[in-house]
Parts: structure tokens; sequence; C-alpha cells
């Protein structure tokens, strides 16, 4: 088959012939329709984002496919099935605290490595192997649809954050770094989820107009100051009720404060989810008060990824029509094109935007 390898970080990526997938038990072959390529690829593959990747390696991350072989223990999958194929993969034999691997992509710590050494390889090729239980069906597309349904592996990093701080319909929720891959994402989950109201900060003045009219008046735009206790104001007086739920998608270039002001926003007995990489590259801690969070009785959620069952609901919500892909917008590339794929989503990044390698 026909692959795209990084063999060294910072070289480009070379297109060879590499041999097909070998199946075992638990595992699953799945024939490559449409994948992403990530706005921050080129971070990755040029090793700046120090991700835990042992090379030589097949990246990328989810793919969209259809069901080629499966292992003796499989009980529904079957041929041809189309499928999504969840990069996050967990350790079977710890179900308390698995480790995770992102694969094709990124190692949670010593354990991942371990697990990245089976399931190296990523989705940049025409097959890819898949734990049986990484195989989530989608039901039946049209091959032009696959590359449209990319969008979960999008949807699905805030759909995560909302799961795990148990998001109720009718409640009013703030999407932390709103105008972003993620956090536009977030919105179109909140709103498909049932929230009464999103309020959606942002210095992006267009994006922001843009949320507005893709899905109305339930949204609440604010345009941040960059001043901690104003933009917070702002973000209150937003709202048509108190503010729930925090959901935080910040990358790792913006100051603690953006998180704070978001964070602390939060009423009472409400719940606030971190999901984004502020700290990562340094500068100073969150830094949440404790006697704010001690009086107030908030919940402080981290989360990464989402549960194993996140995949199969989420389609659940696109089949439904609670949840449209057609907000997002693709370009796609060739594999033999994946230099210049992963170029043009480094150079064309925003809200429902994809890069997408047709292998």
């Amino acid at each position: 088959m026909k692959a795209a390898i990084l063999k060294a970080f910072g070289s480009p990526l070379s297109v060879e012939m590499v041999p097909d997938p070998a199946i075992g038990t638990g595992e699953v072959v799945v024939d490559v329709v449409a994948t992403r390529v990530l706005s921050y690829s080129n971070e990755v593959l040029s090793g700046e984002r120090k991700y835990l990747l042992d090379t030589p390696v097949v990246p990328g991350v989810g793919a969209i496919g259809r069901v080629r072989s499966v292992g003796p223990d499989a009980t529904q999958l079957a041929l041809g099935d189309w499928v999504y194929c969840d990069p996050t993969v967990r350790s079977r034999d710890e179900a308390l605290a698995p480790d995770i691997l992102l694969q094709g992509w990124s190692a949670g710590g010593k354990g991942g490595l371990r697990l990245q050494k089976h399931f190296r390889h990523g989705s940049w090729a025409e097959r890819m192997l898949v734990p049986t239980e990484n195989a989530v069906r989608i039901g039946a597309l049209d091959e032009n649809e696959a590359t449209m349904w990319c969008a979960l592996g999008t949807l699905l990093v805030p759909y995560g954050g909302f799961l795990a701080v148990g998001l109720q319909p009718g409640e009013t929720v703030l999407v932390s770094g709103a105008t972003g891959n993620f956090g536009s994402a977030g919105v179109a989950v909140a709103l498909a989820m049932g929230a009464r109201s999103v309020v959606a900060p942002g210095r992006n003045e267009k994006v922001l107009a843009d949320l507005a009219r893709r899905f109305g008046e339930r949204v609440r735009p604010v345009t941040l100051t960059g001043t901690e206790e104003e933009d917070r104001k702002r973000m209150i007086a937003a709202a048509p009720g108190p503010i729930d739920c925090v959901l935080d998608l910040m990358p790792p270039s913006v100051d603690a404060t953006v998180v704070r002001a978001a964070a602390m926003a939060v009423r009472p007995y409400g719940r606030v989810v971190l999901m984004g990489g502020v700290g990562m590259a340094g500068g100073e801690p969150l830094a949440l008060p404790y006697p704010w969070l001690m009086r107030n009785c908030i919940t402080v959620r981290g989360q990464w990824m989402y549960p194993r069952d996140a995949a199969g609901r989420l389609a659940s919500l696109v089949r439904a029509g609670l949840l449209r892909l057609d907000n997002f917008q693709a370009r796609s590339f060739d594999l033999d094109h994946i230099n210049e794929a992963v170029l043009h989503a480094a150079t064309n990044s925003g809200p429902f935007t994809m890069t997408v390698v047709t292998p």
C-alpha cells in the first residue's frame, strides 16, 4: 500500500509503498477514504511541539473509511462497513486508569509509548490497523460524503468536554476560545446538545459575527478587551442567565488571565472543564482562587479527549439532524501531495475549515 512516512522530525514526508498491515485478534484493517490534516501538523512533524512519537512513522490522526478485514473476535463489524477510526487508543489491561495513545500522533506518557509500539501508524495511508473498538460504525455513506464526516474528529473534542461535565439541555454555556477551530466546533456541539444559549467570547469580530449568523440568537458573542475583570463582566452580562458551564479550549499561546476571566464567570455550583493548552509553553499558572472555588462549590474538571463511546453518540447527533456537518468547508489533497496539504493546513486554518487527504 501507499503511505506517507515521517522518517525524522523536521524532514519532509516521504510517500512510499509499504507492506499492508497484518491483522490480529482484537484488530480491524480499514481502507482509508478521507483523513484530516490538522492546522498544527507542521509543528508536530517539525518536532516543535515535542510530541511523543517514535519515528519512522505514518502520521495522521483519525479517518473515515470502510472495513477491509476484521479479527476473529469481532461480532458486529462487517466487511464494507463505513467507520470512523477513532485515534484515541486506550490500554485494555487497566479499566480504571488506562494509558492513552493518539494513534499516529502522540503518546500520553510511558504507557502510551508502549501502545505506540504496536498501534504505531496513523491514517495518512491507503490502509490502517486499528483496535476493534476504535472502528466506530457511522452508517451508510456515499463516498463523496466521507470528506465532510472528517469533521467528527474536530467536533469530538468539545463533545468530550461537555460529556465530562454533564451538560444538560436548557443550560447556558460559555466556550472560552470560541473563535478557534475547536472552540467554534464547541459552539455547534453545545447547541446540538440542547444548550439554551452559548456565550462566545473572542477578539476576532469577523468570526464572532459569523457564529451569530450561523447559529442565530442562541449565540451571544462577546468582544474581549484583554482586561480580565472587564472581560468577565462582559461575558456575564451577555448571558441570558447564570452561566452553568464553562468549556476552555484556549491554545498554549494564550495568557492564563484570559482563561481565568472566562472560568470565573461561571455561577456558584457551576462547572468548568479545561481542555486547552494554556501553560504548556510556559508562562503563569491558571491560579484559580481557592476561596472562590470552595465557597462557591465550583467543580473544575480536566479532560483529555473523550470517553470510548463518544464517537458513536456524536454520529447519532449528526444522523438525527441536530449537528450539521455542512457547516464545514474542506480542501482535499491526494496522498502524493501530502506535504502540500500540511502547508495548506498551516496557512488556511480557521473555524469550520478542514484540510483533508483522500488516499
